[in-house]
Parts: C-alpha cells; sequence; structure tokens
C-alpha cells in the first residue's frame, strides 16, 4: 500500500527498538510487534501524527492506536467529527474504516516505556517527511503532542524553535498545508483532565474550519 520510502515493515535500523521488540515477541507471540504502518484514507484532507504505538495497541494489534487507551478518545471525536464509521478501534476486523484522515506516528515501532531516544525520532524522521510530501494543498497535520509536534517541523525542514508547542494552537507551515496541535490522548493526560472532551472537540472545529475554508490558512503566521 505504502512505498519504502513512506513505511518499511522489514525497518530494522534502530539496534535497541529492534531488540526490544523481539523480546516482546517472545512475550505475545501474537503480538504484532513489527513496525506499524499508517491507517486509513489515502489521500487524507487530515493527517494526525501520534508518538509511536503503544505496547498492548497498536503493537499487539498492528493498527495506530488501536486496543489502546490512547485511541478511545480520539475515535470518539473521529467518529463524532465524520472521519470515521466507527466510535471505537479493537482489532483489525472490526470494521472500522477512516474517511479523509489517515493516522500516523513519528516513530512506527514501539519503544521501552513509550520513549524513543532523539536518535530513534530521528532515524524514523525520513517516513514521516516522505509520508508529508504527498499530502494535498492545504491539508491539515495534527501534532498529538510534542514530540509529534518536533518531528513535523524537522520532517520539514524546520528548526524546532521556529514554532512552539501549544494546545490547539495552529502555524502554516511552507507549502500551504497547516499543522495544529494538541495534547496527547493519553491515559494520564485524559485522567488528570490536562485533556478534556471539550478541549479535544475544540481541536477538531479548529481543524474543521481550517478544511472547510482554506482562506482562513492565511491569517496564521507562516513558519520559516
Amino acid at each position: 500500500m505504502y512505498s519504502k520510502e513512506i513505511f518499511d515493515q522489514d525497518c530494522r535500523q534502530c539496534k535497541r527498538l529492534n531488540d526490544f521488540l523481539c523480546e516482546v515477541k517472545q512475550k505475545h507471540p501474537g503480538y504484532h510487534a513489527r513496525p506499524v504502518a499508517p491507517f486509513g484514507d489515502t489521500n487524507p484532507q487530515l493527517l494526525i501524527v501520534g508518538l509511536a504505538p503503544g505496547l498492548h495497541g497498536a503493537n499487539a494489534t498492528g493498527r495506530p492506536f488501536t486496543k489502546d487507551y490512547a485511541g478511545l478518545l480520539l475515535y470518539e471525536a473521529l467518529y463524532e467529527f465524520g472521519y470515521s464509521n466507527q466510535i471505537k478501534s479493537e482489532s483489525l476486523t472490526d470494521g472500522l474504516e477512516l474517511k479523509r484522515c489517515r493516522i500516523t506516528n513519528a516513530v512506527k515501532c514501539l519503544p521501552p516505556q513509550n520513549k524513543p531516544t532523539a536518535s530513534e525520532i530521528n532515524q524514523c524522521n525520513p517516513f514521516l517527511a516522505a509520508e508529508l510530501k504527498t499530502l494535498p494543498e492545504h491539508a491539515v497535520i495534527l501534532a498529538l503532542g510534542t514530540v509529534a509536534h518536533q518531528a513535523v517541523l524537522k520532517a520539514c525542514q524546520l528548526k524546532p524553535s521556529s514554532a512552539a508547542f501549544a494546545h490547539n494552537a495552529q502555524h502554516l507551515l511552507p507549502g500551504g498545508r497547516v499543522l495544529v496541535n494538541s495534547y496527547h490522548t493519553s491515559r494520564y493526560n485524559v485522567q488528570t483532565k490536562r485533556l478534556t472532551k471539550a478541549m479535544f472537540s475544540d481541536v477538531f472545529r479548529s481543524i474543521r474550519q481550517l478544511l472547510d475554508n482554506p482562506k482562513k490558512s492565511a491569517g496564521i503566521n507562516l513558519i520559516s
């Protein structure tokens, strides 16, 4: 489905991650435990960028945010705003489909303690850069968390300091696409109310306004 520039199922470039995946596969033989491919529309208006697969979520199922606590709020919002045909994502065979939207990760492999190193993020970044280049003009990129935000900037050959992360902040990227930030939908953020359903819905309302009226991006500061 994807070219090897965007996703390589056989990538083993990060030794630490590869060794960890081998350990996980031994403990959980039924788990996917390999790089996790992007999921969704092949020509999306909205690209959602997460951090990395979760141990018992995407790493187990092979699909981003599936059977993962972090996916509860995300897929609920995607359903409510018309991007998904189902409110939950539980398995590869649950019939879920995304419309006008695709989900990917800054790092395609499960990292220990859910914390990829800077070198691992950099090693995986060319895949994200290649994916961003395939997006249509005026597409919106939703970065879930600071790491995803910075990975998008790097993929666009921009300095980390060129745009600060802030919840529901909007940044105009070179070429006309817009980067929108949100706190990650992690269990910690949701349970501590750092990210509420209302806050996440506000982010999707911002995205809808941008997609419905691309001229609105003219009022957003261009990152350079």
